[in-house]
């Protein structure tokens, strides 16, 4: 028998490293209600270890409800999904916690923590366990990463957006789980730190770990993503590799915007561009709009409208 601690036994039973390409969470004839509207309907999906998985598609397509559903925080109102190969319902929650990471759009604390005990709550699914003393050295490895490391002497209070979107990665790093889930993680950050977790996802897919991210970004999502899944309207419009799925009629039917694909010369990874009207060199240049001329101000004596002298 384990030994019991405050947080439950260690000698638990804990989670085994998947094995490479094995499905960590799925979703089969999928369907979720919101509102009393159908926001999902009929998806089939899988998420497996060892690739980067990209949600895309437009505003209101279902990319969120999908990730939600895929974290075990939706219920399916019809078909079922399932995350390490047990119907998500069953997971207890300290139990789901081992198995699967979650980074939300926005990270909100009423408190004042330090930066390094936001992050360090991620390992809180550990304490009680054989693992958790590996705490410090996933904190440490978690900031590292995300370059976080130098606000360890400051509040997330006192951090700007992007820094707190960064802060709230490396505690979902340093949860240190196969399944990472990442809601829109780029949205807050400027075009280094876009570059930096993307990077990060696609170590962790090369680690063995299975990562699914919305991104609104296609052409992050050409770059980083092992297979993206367009959602339009609440299902499917496609699933492949961005190289297979990213053509002008697909995207630009669903994200009604005309849009041209064409491959990188350097990389050849796709390139999603908006079509925009070409313009001319030889067109004349538009002449200035003159500024209107005041009316002339009364003076003092004429402002009732009576002649002066």
């Amino acid at each position: 028998m384990g030994v019991r601690t405050l947080f439950g036994i260690r000698g638990r039973e804990l989670p085994e490293r998947p094995a490479p390409g094995a499905v960590l969470a799925e979703a089969r004839g999928l369907h979720v209600r919101l509102g009393g509207r159908e926001v999902l309907a009929g998806i089939e999906l899988s998420a497996r270890a060892g690739e980067v998985l990209a949600l895309v598609g437009p505003n209101g397509a279902g990319k969120s409800t999908l990730f939600g559903a895929l974290a075990a925080d939706l219920r399916a109102d019809r078909g079922t999904v399932r995350i390490a190969d047990r119907p998500a319902g069953e997971w207890k929650a300290g139990e789901l916690a081992l198995r699967r990471a979650v980074l939300p759009q926005s990270a909100a604390l009423s408190f004042p923590f330090p930066v390094e005990e936001v992050v360090r709550m991620g390992r809180a699914p550990w304490a009680g366990t054989a693992l958790e003393d590996e705490d410090d050295e996933a904190v440490a490895e978690a900031m590292a990463a995300t370059e976080t490391a130098e606000f360890t002497g400051r509040t997330f209070a006192a951090l700007s957006g992007g820094e707190r979107a960064r802060v709230a990665l490396a505690r979902a790093l340093a949860q240190r789980t196969s399944l990472l889930l990442l809601d829109e993680p780029t949205a807050a950050l400027d075009l280094r730190h876009q570059e930096l977790v993307l990077r990060i996802c696609r170590e962790r897919a090369a680690a063995g770990d299975g990562v699914v991210v919305v991104l609104h970004d296609l052409g992050l999502a050409a770059a980083y993503a092992d297979r993206v899944a367009v959602l339009h309207e609440g299902r499917i419009a496609a699933e492949g590799e961005p190289a297979e799925v990213f053509d002008d009629e697909l995207l630009s039917r669903v994200y009604r915007q005309p849009v041209e694909v064409f491959p990188h010369p350097r990389s050849g990874e796709p390139v999603v561009v908006p079509r925009r009207e070409q313009r001319s060199p030889n067109a004349p240049v538009p002449a200035p709009v003159p500024a209107p001329i005041p009316s002339p101000i009364p003076s003092p004596a004429n402002r009732t409208g009576e002649p002066n002298g």
